[in-house]
């Protein structure tokens, strides 16, 4: 009989094994211990896409423009898609949580068989962006670019989203660093092929946009490579025997993960669209506007990295006292992770208040004339952001702690209400018919965030009468 159509036992004996309680000090060093890499790897994913901008800016303004069409239609399905990676971080945190290789070897491997067939279904629109763009009265020459771009970009999400499923078995098993150093990798390796393929370096053709396309899915593919050769030669994970009969299915695991998947997509996705509209929202008041929101958005979006760590190392350590059955680590974990990132939270929305100018300012070319009327205009923008710090990590966090309780379709509703039946018409009250202006929009942001602080907090708090912890 296939060992993985066997109950081993294991689960049930580790199970009943009584362990004293880990002290509050403990659980917020193993927090921290576990999110540094994550938080890490998430700066790293950053820093390739500041990379991957900057140097198509170089190019000029067209390519430009098409290289971000292209790339955010690709993070629009990757992102969903991630909802499935995300999924496998609460069911293989429970299995190792009973000690039970063979759960946590199910739950991944399914994750796996997901990720790439949704990969293959995606193929699809991606391969007609451009007609796709067309639609949508987009430049015909801006829409050729970005369908070239994407006609070889493409083929980057079935790397991209194999790291997804990857980070989280590291992460579960205990490997998070080595994840960090793949992806640093990564980085690197697309630093340099950027600089090789646009710009025909070193005997290479100079491919322009397609140069960037390129790296993106050579940097991608070698990230995939490496994690996979880690896994699978690594003796110290021969216990999970995660490509033995690979090929098997397990339809349960497959459908628990698609349960729990989509719903964080879907929660995702509707943060990332609310900011999206608010792009879209601050491009009807002008150019300068929208230039200072996105210097704004992006200082934000750096300072995101951290919470958005602290929560994936919380769903990890959540869903293994939900494994083990033990209500005082989970309380005590998912607690501890909470007020780490609120007292981060805090520590950023103080540098904000303190120094708007000085961050803004990196951003900046001072000889621009049009520099000044920017840096007045997103000031504002930061002061603001530093009053939705707090909450934005707070509904980070607390996702990632209901996640780790295999809690996502509520916490998907909650998403919805807060950021588009609360944030967005909010924003738009408070820009257009108030005359408040770009501000106005980052408060509806705030209020979207805060909304969604204060119900999934208290769902998190109120776990034992909705039977989170049953």
């Amino acid at each position: 009989m296939d060992q993985d159509n066997r109950e081993t036992g294991n689960g049930a004996a580790a199970a009943t094994v009584p362990t004293p309680p880990q002290g509050w000090a403990s659980h917020a060093g193993s927090t921290v211990a576990l999110a540094l890499p994550l938080i890490g790897a998430q700066l790293a994913q950053v820093t390739m896409n500041v990379t991957d901008t900057v140097m198509v800016g170089w190019l000029g303004p067209g390519p430009l423009a098409a290289a971000v069409l292209a790339t955010q239609s690709f993070f629009l399905l990757f992102i969903f898609g991630s909802g499935f990676a995300q999924a496998a971080l609460p069911l293989a945190a429970n299995a190792e949580g009973r000690d039970d290789p063979r759960g946590v070897r199910r739950s991944i491997r399914m994750t796996l068989w997901v990720l790439l067939l949704y990969g293959a279904l995606v193929l699809l629109p991606l391969s007609h962006l451009e007609t796709i763009l067309l639609a949508f009265d987009q430049a015909p020459r801006t829409a050729h670019l970005a369908g070239a771009y994407m006609r070889v970009g493409q083929w980057s999400i079935f790397p991209a989203l194999l790291v997804m499923g990857m980070r989280s078995y590291l992460t579960v098993i205990g490997r998070a660093y080595l994840m960090l150093a793949v992806i640093v990798i990564g980085t690197l390796a697309n630093g340099l092929l950027n600089y090789v393929f646009i710009f025909g370096h070193f005997g290479a053709p100079a491919l322009g946009i397609v140069g960037s396309a390129l790296a993106t899915v050579l940097a991608n593919g070698l990230m995939a490579a490496l994690v996979v050769l880690y896994t699978a030669l690594a003796p110290s994970l021969a216990r999970y025997e995660l490509y033995a009969r690979a090929w098997r299915a397990d339809w349960p695991a497959f459908a628990e993960v698609l349960r729990l998947g989509w719903p964080i997509g879907a929660t995702i996705i509707a943060e990332v669209g609310l900011f999206a509209t608010s792009s879209i929202m601050m491009g009807w008041l002008g150019t300068i506007p929208l230039a200072a929101h996105g210097i704004a958005l992006q200082i934000a979006s750096i300072s995101f990295m951290v919470p958005l760590g602290l929560a994936s190392a919380a769903t990890v350590r959540v869903g293994v006292a939900h494994g083990r059955g033990d209500r005082i680590a989970l309380g005590r974990a998912g607690t501890m992770a909470v007020m780490l990132s609120g007292a981060i939270a805090i520590g950023a929305a103080g540098l904000f208040w303190l120094f708007p100018e000085r961050l803004i300012g990196f951003y900046l070319d001072r000889a621009n004339p049009a520099s000044a009327q920017v840096l007045a205009t997103a000031v504002p923008l930061l002061l603001v952001a530093a009053m939705f710090q707090v909450a934005d990590a707070l509904q980070a966090v607390a996702s990632g702690v209901l996640r780790g309780m295999k809690d996502t379709r509520v916490p998907m509703i909650i998403a919805l209400i807060s950021y588009w039946a609360v944030g967005m018409p909010v924003a738009y009250l408070l820009a257009f018919v108030a005359g408040i202006g770009g501000p106005g929009i980052w408060a509806g942001l705030a209020a979207g965030l805060a909304t969604a602080a204060i119900m999934l907090n208290w769902r998190y708090l109120r776990r034992e009468r909705y039977g989170l912890v049953g």
